[in-house]
Parts: C-alpha cells; structure tokens; sequence
C-alpha cells in the first residue's frame, strides 16, 4: 500500500541550525520539499573521489588482493593526493606523446634533420622557407626567374619545398612550419614520458587495493553533499530558521521526540490536494516486495494519489515471464544460476527469490505444454509427456490433436489473461473512486463491459470460436454510453457538469473503445512469442541433427550457442512485451500513470547512492 504523507514544519532559532539538521538526520524519516543543491566544494568532492575510484580500477590487477583495511583519513587524503598526481601527471604525459608523434608524423618524410642547424642557416643569412604546393602552383614558381626551390619529398601525399626567401604572394601555396625539435630529440622525449607514465602506474597500481576505503570515503563524502543540500534548503529571517518536508504519518512521533530533545518547534499539515510533489512511500508485503527490483530497473513508482498494484502486477508478470520463456529446460538452467548465484550471495535477497519464481513458473509451463529445449523427442518420456496438458501441447500429435486445436487453446488462454487482467484494472480503478465518491467509477464499469465485449469479438475473428455478434455489439454499444455519460465525472463537478464534459469528449471516446479492442488482441502475443521460441529452438536442433560424424562437435557447439542467444532473445521479450502488457494495458485500465517521486528521506546514509 502507499504510505499517508503529512507534510511538517520544523522551527528553530538561528544557532540551533546545525542542531535541528543533525536532528533531522538521525531520524531518517523527512523528505524535504523544495531541495536545493548543495555546495560545490562539497560536490566536487564527491565527485572527484566517484571518478578517483572508478579510474583506479582499471589499475587492480586480477591476482593482486584488495585491501580490507580502512585507511585513516590522515592516510587516504596522502594516498588520494598522490592518485591525483599521477593521474593528472599521466594525462599530461599522453598528450605530449600524442604531441610528439603527430610532430614526427608531420616531418618523418624529411628523415632525421636538425631544426637547429636550420635556424643558424636563417641567422647567417639562408632565410629558407617551406611549402606544400599543388602541382598547378609549382610549375608557375619553377617559370618564375627570381624563385629559388629545392624539391623536396611530399608530404601527405602533397609537393613540398623549399624557397630561398618568400615565395610571389600571386603563387598560392601552404608554409610548412618546422618542428623546434628534431625526430631523434621527440623519440627521447617520448621514451621519457613513458618512462614517467610507468612510474605513475605504479603508484596507481599500489592505490588500487584501497577500494572498501575509496566507498567509505565516498560515504562520508555524500553525507557531507546530503547535509549541505539539507542546509541550503533551510529557510530564515535572521532570528529563526525552518525547514519543510514530507513524512510518513506513522512517523510522526519521532519528529515530535526529535524536536522535544533539540528545542524545536514542529507542526504538521496535510498534503495540499493540488500538490504534485508528495512522494510516494510504498509498503510492500513479503510477496508483492519480490517485484520491486523490477520496479526498480524499470524506474516506474506510482504517483502518492495513485494506487499500489504491484501484488497484481507481480501475479501477472510471473505469468507473461513464463509464457514467455515457455521452454521448461531454459526454466531449469535458471534455475540453476540462481541457486549459483544464491550461494555466491550467501544470503537470499529478493532479486534471488524473484528468480526462484520465474524459473520454477517457467519449469511448470513448459511441463504442461511439453518444451524441453524444444526438442520433440522429450515426448518420447512417459513422465514428460504425463506432465503436458494435451490442449496447450507444443506437440499435440502425440494426444491425437491437431496443431490448429492447440495453438488456439492457447490463443484463447492468452485472451483471456488480457481480459481478466484489464477487467480487474476497471474494478481497481473503481474501488478506488467508490470512497472517494467520484461517480465516474460508472465509466470504469462501462470499460469492463468493453474489455469483455472485445474479448468475446475477439475469440470470434480469431479463434472462429460461434459466439454470436449481436449481443458482442449490444455490450459494445452499451460500455460505450456508460464511459460517455459517466467519463467526465468528479468530486469537484455537479452531475450535469460532469454530463457536460463527458459529452464533449465523444470522439476520443469513440477512438478509445476502438483502442480497446487493440488492447484485448495484443495479448496474442503471449502466444506468438513463445511459439517464436520455440521455432528458433526447433531450428537449431535441426542444423545440428544434419551433423554427423567428425561435423557432430561443431553440432554440438550450434545448440549450445542457438539455444544461448534464443534465451538472451527470450529475456528481451519479456521486457519488451511482458512489461508492457503489465505497464500500459493493465496500468491504463487501473487509471495509473507511473507519476511517482521516490520518497528520499533526508538521512545517515551508509552506501553512496
């Protein structure tokens, strides 16, 4: 469920600031409204030590242990200045090696002079100058009189040479500008800056160890950037102080210990109906808790005045994920590294036990359909083919059906998951605006008899299933002029306003209902992806049934590498088509745009976010 806010005031005098933020901190449990960014020395800092320690790992050699020890601070600021010398002392290094190399490019087709000698020629007289011509150009200065050249070797691919003087400026060509070093002198001077370079990865490399003092510098660092945001968003008029934010209200008590222990004043206020700042704090229970790393990756959080679903959304996207994946050997080889990946951990977290899930749901529909790899032999095994229920048989032959039997079993089985599931987001949405009395919880009602109707309109256009279209269209008809009537209403509006809006959105209404049905007939991907798996499956076997003899290893290696990308492939679908059905069609249905702010309290951190 999402947590009620109150939004809180905390005052205090001019000089207990420091005391009232500390207080603040301890607790952990405010929001605060209005952050503003914190110091750029402070930030700087956090930053600095962010790229320090992201540069050195490049440095960490794999057979090198890492260090455990936690520097003192005294230890690591000496540590860390001398990081920052080498780092900074190495990128200076590179460019003048770069610098020095373009220069020897630039002249290796005149070999190895002296730029010296060159300018002592200009001191005593021979002012020569240097040019790249086009071949136009050299032939009008080789007809001049008062034009002295040497020809020289080109350079990038381009006639060069040198002129006694200048050259007429009615004869267009480039002056080339010679180096003040010569190519022998840039060689030492780049032997030397990798001799330099090497130096500094050495301190690097010794620097590298101290990663777990890195992350608790990094710690400090961004508490120091949470403080200072906190102290800038404080407020005053010289004589007190006060900053404001949001709270869960079950937290209140300690804002109130708090204040009583720093000697402030606090009060407290409900969240302003037109603020769409609230955060949203969402409890999760034991089950629904297991689908928030996937929230997570996907960055959606219900907005405050939203609600939770995610008990639902769960539910349903272990369904998608197993339909999805549909083979029940991919389900065991997950199955597999997540037990892997489970004892590496040493502990169960919820991505591990969300994993647990999936694989074991991903096992059991490839049971009952009969897909192990996709191979049809596994038929061929009493205990397998006990386990497939003969409508959803990926080889329904050997239960004496035929194809067209069950792939729409399982078409019809894929609909019926899209209604169900865009029905209950109609009644969410209504349960919803029932207490609130919001009368337009009657559209939400008029969707689902939508939801059904192009369910049924569905069964019949693609299944051929003999369900007759008067009565389809008559609920059609009817959901139509529910969601017309009733769309527009709201708490803040008399019945005939709501009339009112409601009438003039028509069309839209018309254009959705039409969207309905394309809503319903999406979910036909459940099925088409899963028989696109295993199809892709049945391919590869078959490339490396045609091998034989000494040709069976590189068989073997085909299904080891089809079956590898067919899974990776399995997993995209599940985000691109499982997570969609769950973020756009249901969460369209149960009135949720994914608006929410995550409810960042203002506290003691103890890893950098």
């Amino acid at each position: 469920m999402i947590e009620k806010m109150k939004m809180v005031h905390v005052v205090t005098s001019t000089s207990g600031k420091e005391q009232m933020l500390q207080g603040l901190k301890d607790i952990g449990v405010v929001h605060l409204s209005e952050k503003q960014s914190a110091d750029r020395e402070v930030l700087d800092r956090l930053q600095n030590l962010s790229r320090t320690a992201m540069a050195l790992r490049d440095y960490a050699e794999p057979k090198q242990k890492a260090s455990k020890e936690i520097l003192s601070e005294e230890e690591f600021n000496k540590m860390y200045s001398g990081v920052q010398d080498a780092l900074e002392k190495k990128s200076i290094l590179n460019q003048e090696i770069s610098t020095a190399k373009s220069e020897i490019d630039r002249i290796s087709a005149w070999g190895d002079f002296s730029p010296a000698e060159l300018a002592d020629l200009k001191r005593k007289g021979y002012d020569f100058h240097f040019y790249r011509i086009g071949e136009k150009e050299y032939q009008a200065a080789l007809q001049d009189e008062n034009v002295k050249l040497i020809n020289l070797a080109p350079v990038d691919k381009q006639r060069a040479i040198a002129v006694m003087g200048t050259l007429p400026a009615e004869i267009q060509a480039t002056e080339f500008v010679l180096p003040e070093r010569s190519m022998s002198d840039l060689q030492h001077d780049i032997e030397l800056s990798q001799e330099a370079i090497k130096d500094c990865d050495e301190t690097l490399k010794a620097a590298s160890i101290y990663d777990e003092s890195f992350k608790a510098e990094m710690v400090k660092a961004q508490n120091e950037v949470n403080f200072s945001e906190a102290e800038a968003t404080t407020e005053g008029d010289g004589d007190f102080v006060w900053v404001s934010g949001y709270i869960p209200e079950a937290d209140l008590d300690k804002v109130k210990t708090m204040a009583a222990e720093k000697g402030c004043a606090w009060a407290a206020e409900d969240v302003a109906e037109d603020d769409d700042k609230v955060p949203t704090k969402v409890r999760y229970n034991k089950v629904s808790n297991l689908i928030k790393p996937v929230f997570d990756v996907l960055g959606i959080l219900p907005g405050y005045r939203e609600q939770d679903i995610s008990l639902w959304f769960f539910l349903f996207f272990v369904l998608f994920f197993a339909m999805i994946i549909g083979d029940g050997a991919y389900g065991v080889l997950i199955l597999i590294g997540t037990i892997a990946l489970n004892i590496m951990q040493k502990k169960m977290t919820n991505i591990t036990f969300l994993l647990y899930v999936l694989s074991i749901a991903t096992i059991i529909w490839g049971a009952v359909t009969g897909t192990w790899f996709g191979m049809e032999s596994a038929m061929n095994v009493p205990f397998l083919k006990a386990l497939v229920i003969p409508s959803l048989a990926t080889y329904p032959k050997y239960f004496g059906l035929t194809s067209t039997v069950t792939q729409n079993a399982i078409m019809k089985f894929s609909f019926s998951i899209g209604a169900i599931q865009m029905a209950l987001g109609c009644i969410l949405s209504a349960k919803k605006k029932i207490p609130e009395k919001d009368l337009s919880w009657v559209a939400d009602m008029g969707w689902m008899v939508s939801v059904i109707a192009m369910y049924l309109l569905a069964l019949n256009l693609v299944i051929h299933d003999p369900i007759p279209l008067t009565p389809v269209f008559g609920l059609i008809a009817a959901g139509f002029i529910l969601v017309l009537l009733f769309g527009g209403m709201s708490p803040d509006k008399s019945f005939g306003q709501g009339l009112k809006s409601g009438l003039s959105g028509a069309f839209t209404v018309f254009l959705d209902t039409i969207s309905c049905f394309g809503n319903v007939m999406s979910y036909i991907r459940l099925f088409a992806v899963g028989m696109a798996g295993v199809a892709i499956s049945q391919s590869f076997n078959g490339i490396a049934a045609g091998m034989s003899g000494p040709m069976m290893i590189l068989g073997v290696v085909v299904v080891l590498i089809g079956h590898a990308l067919n899974i990776v492939m399995c997993f995209l679908s599940v985000v691109v088509h499982g997570v969609r059905l769950n973020v756009l069609e249901f969460s369209g249905q149960a009135g949720l745009e994914w608006t929410g702010v995550p409810y960042e309290p203002f506290e003691e951190v103890d890893k950098v976010s």
